[in-house]
């Protein structure tokens, strides 16, 4: 071999070698760019993977929040569908009381919240339960004219007629002393309360009808309801006077005339 064909192969080898290290070089590289967005890519869906699984475990946590109790739900003034919820999953608590021994019952019996009150006594409410100033629902409505809340516990519940308000009255009393003629014949028609029970100062319905009114054709006609039903005219208060006494010592001509 001459010494030229000598020289053009061995620079041929040497080209040759060359392109052989680049193209492996090059080789290496796409792996290695080709590891690293695989990587990059895993990167990402586990990422997003946690994420979702944050979310699931919030939202799982919002499902599970109960409803409030039922006092806390109608002091908060919820809506009516949003206390059904609190009844059903805190029966127990339905006559839970607050600082001044209101129960859900007995305020809603103050606003007069009928559709509330009906669906508290259809879920097991206590209708006796009195607050520090021995108010009770029962006592409350009939006392103060709440009139259909009145006529919803005498026709789905059994008010306990022995338990008496903060003068030793029963309901009967303060429903005739303040004037509420319809409470006073709802009472005498249901025929359990004690229609001549006498309170802490000796007064019936029937003293208080006369002795603390204005002997007006109202209270006339209260008092017309209250014989009709038999009120003992005879009775006396710790003053030892009848609604009669009390009637003349006032110069109520029309009261007179009823109980003469």
């Amino acid at each position: 071999m001459k010494r030229e064909d000598v020289v053009v192969l061995r620079k041929y080898l040497i080209l040759s070698g060359l392109a052989f290290v680049l193209l492996v070089g090059c080789s290496k590289q796409d792996n290695q760019s080709s590891h690293e967005g695989e990587v990059k890519q895993s990167t990402t869906i586990s990422t997003s993977q946690k994420a979702a699984s944050t979310n699931e475990k919030a939202t799982s946590k919002k499902e599970e929040v109960k409803p409030m109790k039922v006092l806390e739900a109608v002091t908060e003034k919820k809506s009516l569908s949003e206390i059904e919820k609190s009844i059903k999953a805190n029966q127990s608590d339905i006559n839970e009381r607050n600082a001044q021994g209101e129960s859900p019952l007995l305020i809603v019996t103050h606003e007069n919240n009928i559709a509330l009150a009906q669906l508290l006594i259809d879920n097991g409410a206590d209708v006796n339960s009195q607050d520090h100033i021995q108010d009770s629902p029962y006592l409350y409505a009939a006392a103060q004219g709440k009139t259909e809340i009145l006529r919803y516990i005498l026709q789905h519940s059994k008010p306990n007629q022995k338990v008496y308000n903060r003068f030793g009255g029963n309901a009967l009393i303060p429903a005739a002393e303040k004037g509420h003629l319809e409470n006073v014949k709802m009472l005498l028609e249901d025929g359990q309360v004690d229609i001549d029970h006498q309170n802490n100062y000796g007064y019936t319905a029937l003293i208080e009808a006369v002795a603390l009114r204005d002997g007006s054709a109202h209270y006339q006609e209260i008092v017309k309801t209250l014989l009709q039903y038999k009120a003992n005219t005879e009775l006396r208060d710790n003053n030892n006077l009848t609604a009669l006494d009390y009637a003349k010592h006032l110069g109520y001509s029309g009261m007179i005339n009823l109980l003469s």
